[in-house]
């Protein structure tokens, strides 16, 4: 709707330059919805932002810009308003005309190609090997995931990547906890590590290892040797059958990736290495106290950074830089990393690193978005420990307790930077007070209808429907609402917010409860009877489409 009023505006322009009351006809001005509707449908700023330059009160410009406009079926009247806004009053045709396009267009219906098909990659997840998925890193999984549909709806080639932090210290930690288990230590004992892992999922790991057993993970296969004695085995065995176990708890989530990246090929390929010899070689590293040291105060960090300990290993950061720089070297121009808000301190290092290593990547690359913590209630109460985690509620706790739809809505919707309760209770409830629930079934109540209407003996004609006749204001309030979907996806892909296609769904939901019990849908009168159903058939259509942004099933019945 909006671009094509932006067409009808920059005719006008054109126009009056070409009759010499303008000397440019470009303006960056804005085409916004009218929060109260006896200001018009949409209110334009185009006069106030070229007054100056056309030397005349922004009013009496708005006044030539509206009569130079192009005839059209889009625009019903216009009224100068304030300092020189214009109000747009659309006509009754264009606000209907939302359906046909709805329903004619289906599944695409909100889409657009703002992104050309330009690539970008979405990092998210990438959890440590260690244990068990944890809220958070569903909450991650729920973001990262979402934003990968959204970007697509808008036009992005979309490459999904998930890291897999499969060297360090605490891949060192799983291995001799998991060793310990194998012999039949506790941790209980003295001898397990102040940082060992102690959640049931380790006795899991070592009879399986002990047992022989073959770990099939997404892209590498083990089989155990059963030697308690081999501990690099044990690692190998530990981390496989991790990864294999977030596979599977991603899977149950409806979480895809297309790239699965390997820290531990960093080390492997020389890639880490070769990343601190650039740096040094640009003269941006200094040795002090045995230690190398990056220049990140050069842009713009509080302190310079170690990169290489005195223990001759590599800090955290190092291998980040290295694994950014294999993205942009792979054609990634845009990069969007998913992460939790404990990853915020490494982001100025991170992006100081790949601005010294002078190979072209802009600043600011790459792009973050960080969630918050994740809080779960039941019963009032704080939920801290899973069983088989040990210390945390796990990811398939929560799928689980209460189904993959409510886990993923509730973990997408509100902004990532918000801290979030997931109260469980809110979420098996079936009422209106559960918001996933409350959006299912207004789709299943479409569907509802349309079983009646067969079950009646009636046909829906869209052909027949006298779309006009949509006039009460409830299905004024509906048609406003479709009519604001594209531009949502649009706004929400260019913030990377999909918590607002959350937020919209659950309003379009509620507008569509209020009108089904206010009015009747399977009536005598057939223009205003395939009328209503095409609104509902709309709406339906809108609901799956935002839902599947979610990835939320748009289910048929309750």
């Amino acid at each position: 709707m909006k671009e094509e009023l932006a067409d009808l505006f920059d005719a006008a322009l054109t126009t009056l330059q070409q009759d010499g009351t303008l000397q440019e006809s470009s303006s960056n001005y804005r085409i916004e919805r009218s929060k109260n509707p006896e200001h018009g449908d949409l209110a334009c700023n185009i006069a106030m932002t070229l007054a100056k330059k056309a030397g005349m009160p922004p009013r009496d410009l708005a006044q030539k810009i509206i009569a130079a406009l192009p005839d059209n079926a889009l625009i019903g009247e216009c009224h100068v308003a304030g300092p020189g806004f214009i109000n747009i009053f659309l006509c009754s045709d264009a606000a209907t005309s939302v359906i046909q396009s709805i329903l004619s267009q289906g599944k695409r219906f909100g889409h657009n190609n703002h992104g050309k098909q330009q690539k970008v990659q979405v990092e998210f997840v990438s959890a440590n090997p260690t244990g068990p998925l944890h809220v958070g890193h569903g909450r991650g999984a729920a973001v990262g995931d979402s934003l990968c549909r959204l970007l697509t709806a808008c036009g992005w080639d979309v490459t999904a990547e998930f890291y897999y932090n499969d060297a360090g210290q605490q891949i060192s930690n799983l291995a001799l906890s998991t060793q310990l288990r194998c012999k039949g230590i506790t941790p209980d004992d003295r001898q397990w590590p102040e940082d060992g892992y102690r959640g049931e999922y380790i006795i899991d790991i070592a009879e399986a290892y002990m047992a022989g057993a073959r770990v099939d993970a997404v892209d590498k296969h083990v089989t155990a040797a059963g030697d308690p004695d081999d501990l690099d085995a044990i690692r190998e065995f530990a981390v496989a059958w991790l990864r294999r176990e977030q596979d599977l708890d991603l899977k149950a989530f409806a979480v895809d990736f297309d790239v699965y990246f390997l820290e531990s090929s960093l080390y492997s390929d020389g890639k880490v290495e070769k990343t601190v010899e650039r740096l040094s070689n640009n003269g941006r590293t200094y040795e002090k106290d045995g230690a190398l040291w990056l220049k990140t105060t050069d842009y713009g960090d509080d302190k310079d950074r170690v990169m290489r300990k005195t223990d001759g290993n590599f800090t955290y950061f190092v291998p980040d830089v290295a694994y950014h720089r294999d993205k942009w070297e792979r054609g990634f121009q845009r990069v969007i990393n998913e992460q939790g808000a404990d990853h915020h301190s490494t982001i100025t290092r991170v992006r100081a690193g790949l601005q010294a290593l002078d190979i072209g990547i802009p600043e600011g690359w790459p792009e973050y978005v960080l969630h918050q913590m994740v809080m779960v209630v039941k019963g009032g109460e704080e939920v801290k420990i899973s069983k088989r985690a040990g210390s945390y509620v796990t990811l398939r706790d929560l799928i689980d307790e209460v189904g993959c739809d409510a886990t993923r809505y509730f973990l997408v919707s509100r902004r990532p930077d918000s801290q979030l309760t997931f109260d469980i209770d809110l979420a098996l409830s079936q009422s209106n007070d559960n918001p996933v629930y409350y959006i299912q079934y207004a789709h299943a109540r479409i569907c509802s209808v349309m079983r009646k209407l067969e079950q009646a003996g009636m046909a829906f004609d869209l052909a027949k429907a006298e779309l006009t006749r949509l006039d009460e204001e409830a299905e004024k309030t509906l048609l406003k609402s479709l009519g604001q979907y594209p531009e949502l996806v649009s706004t929400a892909g260019e913030k990377c917010e999909p918590h607002m296609i959350a937020t919209y769904l659950h309003k379009l939901a509620g507008e569509y409860h209020s009108y089904y019990n206010a009015h009747k849908m399977l009536l005598d009168d057939h223009g205003l009877r395939h009328a209503r159903i095409a609104l509902s058939l709309a709406v339906k259509q809108v609901l799956a489409n935002g839902m599947h942004l979610l990835g939320v099933t748009p289910v048929e019945q309750m």
